[in-house]
């Protein structure tokens, strides 16, 4: 289902004051849309507001990642969380995540168990006709405000490091990309060099490996009907990369339940979720690191 920026526009207008966003104490621009430029609505919050939040929200902060109790995320958290999204204010959303990091969750598992499986669970419920494309977009857009709101509590790992550097996208096509904000979170903690592309073609992907060194890139794919031009792709980026020996990861559903296709597709490797994906990433890089000393 697409829609245009016009009627965006109108649902922008319902939910937003007319001075601008407000993140949580900072005010952003409000953006000015152009009714006559046809685009889809998550194209729109995906190039124009999640970079706005990601902006307003400084990767630092003095807030433990991990609660230090134990506890964990339930299945009844994350069905509590999903319509929750859809009817009350950003505000309200954080409120309500307070409640559950007192108990002691970590704020890492907040984001990869608790958020995460929430944003899936939005796109199920448009599947299911439970709600309509316009409220799982703006849904979406109050658990990324959540999102880079506690991220900007994690503490940012100042270990001295070899300055790795990542880019992470979604699949060409593939317009749902939340898991790629939590990934990049996750990676700047740990910290790596990021850098994020939503929707990017393939064409805007090659152009950046082909111009800047990355150590890794990380494509998500969310539904495996973009499953069939990916070696494709992931041979190509290897062919312009600047950097010979690049590492390719991917991630999503397609490839929980089934990692061996990691390697069929022709990638390094693949996590099941944020939070591990940091940890074989640095392992991959590491690896080559290692190679290349041995064999220069």
């Amino acid at each position: 289902m697409g829609f245009g920026r016009a009627q965006l526009a109108e649902v922008y207008r319902r939910h937003v004051p007319s001075r601008g966003i407000r993140l949580f104490g900072s005010i952003a621009p409000a953006t000015r849309f152009d009714p006559a430029t046809e685009g889809s609505l998550s194209s729109l919050v995906e190039r124009e507001i999640i970079p706005r939040l990601v902006a307003s929200h400084p990767r630092n902060g003095n807030f433990m990642a991990d609660g230090g109790h134990g506890a964990e995320i339930t299945e009844a958290d994350i069905d509590a969380l999903a319509p929750l999204s859809l009817h009350v204010e950003a505000d309200s959303l954080l409120d309500h995540v307070e409640s559950i990091l007192a108990r002691g969750v970590g704020i890492d598992s907040v984001l990869v168990d608790l958020l995460a499986p929430a944003a899936r669970r939005l796109g199920e419920f448009w599947e299911q006709d439970r709600c309509d494309f316009v409220d799982v977009t703006m849904g979406l857009w109050r658990l990324q405000e959540v999102v880079h709101e506690l991220a900007a509590r994690l503490p940012a790992d100042h270990r001295p490091g070899p300055g790795r550097r990542a880019l992470f996208a979604s699949m060409p096509g593939d317009q749902h990309s939340f898991g790629t904000v939590v990934v990049d979170e996750l990676f700047c903690r740990g910290g790596w060099l990021t850098d994020r592309i939503s929707e990017a073609t393939t064409p805007e992907l090659l152009e950046r490996v082909a111009g800047e060194w990355f150590d890794l890139v990380g494509l998500t794919i969310s539904c495996d009907c973009h499953m069939a031009p990916l070696p494709s792709v992931i041979g190509a980026l290897r062919s312009v990369s600047r950097n010979p020996r690049l590492c390719v990861m991917v991630g999503g559903r397609v490839f929980v339940g089934n990692p061996d296709l990691a390697e069929r597709v022709g990638a390094d490797g693949t996590a099941p979720d944020a939070k591990v994906a940091v940890r074989v990433a640095g392992e991959l890089v590491g690896a080559v690191a290692r190679d290349s000393a041995v064999y220069g």
